[in-house]
């Protein structure tokens, strides 16, 4: 199958902020969403594709967490994924990603205005919820990264929280971010979770992680997470990959925790 080509972003669009804060808008995002028609943060489903289909078939439920304008959705059901549903707090990126999947004759996708705070999904319902980066702009204002203030905890867990319920038992929670284990685990390490933590990474110049978190196969030992949460792989930034919307991003999330 033919891969996407990571794309730029519509450059009349103008979508970099004055200030990291701006993500924490809805407005921000109503008015970018209206002018620009694709964006991918943490690149494309082409470079983390061999990761997901671990975790996805074509008979996964699957749930998107915060789908703005990524093709994420469009890719899956390339490759066979019929029950989808992505979410999103913006009403024009809901109206406009319904607009587009409905014209490449993706009627089986289905796209609502919600909150990953407060899902409005009845227990076990899915097999897989992704979110990539979606969680990420709730730690733009969270202060020091070794210690969130409390009001980004409350938030990442209430979703976590929501996660977990809307996942079925033996289902599988993929976020894909720019927060490293030392950071992340901990959260997802909270007792009340049933899941196991594991992760990958994948990025040319920045290394993304690829958590997966596997509901009702939490160690019984010690319930720590899975893998070397302890060993954080190198990141070697190449000139390319400077030049992007994600180094901004993360060059003011790291500067707002020092």
């Amino acid at each position: 199958m033919e891969q996407p080509q990571n794309p730029e972003p519509n450059k009349s669009a103008d979508p970099l902020p004055s200030s990291v804060l701006a993500y924490l808008d809805p407005h921000y995002w109503d008015d970018r969403f209206s002018a620009e028609e694709h964006y991918e943060w943490f690149k494309d489903y082409s470079h983390f594709r061999h990761l997901i289909q671990a975790h996805v078939s074509p008979n996964s439920t699957v749930l998107e967490l915060g789908c703005g304008n990524s093709q994420l959705s469009d890719e899956l059901y390339k490759d066979g994924v019929r029950d989808i549903t992505c979410i999103d707090l913006s009403k024009v990126a809901v109206e406009r990603t319904q607009k587009r999947l409905l014209s490449k004759g993706y009627k089986e996708i289905k796209v609502l205005e919600a909150d990953m705070l407060d899902l409005p999904f009845d227990d076990e319902r899915f097999d897989v919820v992704i979110e990539k980066g979606t969680m990420d702009v709730l730690f733009v204002d969270s202060g020091d990264p070794w210690k969130p203030n409390p009001a980004t905890v409350e938030k990442v867990m209430a979703t976590l929280h929501g996660v977990h319920r809307v996942l079925k038992p033996d289902g599988v929670f993929i976020s894909i971010s720019f927060g490293q284990p030392h950071f992340r685990c901990p959260l997802f390490d909270a007792p009340q979770f049933s899941w196991s933590a594991e992760y990958s990474t994948f990025g040319d110049g920045f290394h993304y992680f690829f958590y997966i978190l596997k509901k009702g196969k939490r160690p019984s030992s010690d319930g720590k997470a899975s893998g070397d949460a302890n060993k954080v792989p190198c990141i070697s930034l190449y000139h390319e990959e400077l030049e992007t919307e994600d180094f901004l991003f993360r060059t003011n999330i790291d500067e707002m925790g020092t």
